[in-house]
């Protein structure tokens, strides 16, 4: 059976957004670094594709994710917003008084810092959110919790001591689903796409293709910006294009290639939903 690569370990919130789109019984390739992630979708006949986050609602762009993408010659068949709900796991019948220590991954730490702020834990930071839980479940640590998914309290066997600890309730982390099929249909009904390009080296020539994204009734909902490397100054740009109907975008296309010196299509895709946890399709 093929599978989906995803960075972290079981649990992560990785593998959350690939049941949220492939389904609950998805099979995941779990990888330690996003470059391997993509590798791992680039090559290895087990994937069916990869998951990859891109950006969140309070951090923002993971900025060498977008150049892995770029290099990856992989595209976009659909993203997922996911709410990130940080979990405070322990052992089967640990009480909160036996914590000792909090282990996780140093972002769910900080994201969790008002809660955590209200004991004398000792905080301990480590690689992954999925691999603290299992951690606690490998040793039958009965004085370490950890902090992670609802998923990971599942999978690992632990109790869930205290729920949604996060400081900021409404933290949503985007991810790419990305495949290597270029020849596999677009999603239905398909109203986002994202693209690669360059602009000429002279004054307005990026407000030309603002005015030619908004000309054709498409709402900008991204636009990321890079320096091009060797370049005194230059700079290359990720666009994320929202419209009602494709001939908008074949539009859109075929004048951005007028004022543009490069321009490269990622992917035509259904938009994922913001609000709550569900998807356009299914």
């Amino acid at each position: 059976m093929q599978c989906i690569a995803i960075q972290g370990f079981e649990g992560s919130f990785h593998q959350v957004a690939a049941q949220r789109f492939y389904g609950a019984s998805t099979a995941v390739l779990t990888c330690a670094t996003f470059r391997e992630v993509v590798a791992k979708a680039q090559h290895d006949e087990r994937c069916a594709g990869a998951l990859m986050a891109i950006e969140n609602s309070i951090a923002g762009s993971i900025l060498p994710n977008y150049n892995l993408l770029k290099k990856s010659g992989l595209r976009i068949i659909g993203e997922v917003y996911l709410e990130i709900s940080q979990n405070l796991l322990v052992y089967p019948g640990t009480p909160l008084s036996a914590i000792r220590e909090v282990h996780s991954h140093p972002m769910a730490l900080l994201q969790c810092q008002d809660f955590l702020d209200r004991h004398s834990w000792k905080l301990v930071e480590t690689e992954d959110t999925a691999l603290s839980a299992r951690h606690i479940q490998q040793n039958q640590s009965r004085h370490i919790a950890g902090i992670a998914s609802t998923l990971a309290a599942q999978l690992y066997g632990l109790d869930v001591a205290a729920a949604d600890i996060q400081t900021m309730k409404h933290n949503y982390t985007r991810f790419l689903v990305l495949s290597r099929d270029a020849g596999a249909p677009e999603a239905a009904p398909a109203n986002k796409a994202s693209v690669y390009f360059h602009v000429h080296n002279e004054k307005g020539s990026l407000a030309k293709v603002l005015q030619v994204i908004a000309g054709c009734g498409i709402d900008l909902s991204k636009l990321q910006s890079f320096p091009i490397p060797g370049s005194n100054w230059q700079y290359s740009f990720h666009a994320d294009l929202e419209f009602e109907h494709r001939a908008q975008l074949d539009q859109a296309l075929k004048q951005l290639d007028k004022v543009t010196t490069e321009l490269h299509l990622y992917g035509v895709y259904a938009a994922g939903l913001r609000a709550g946890l569900q998807l356009l399709y299914p």
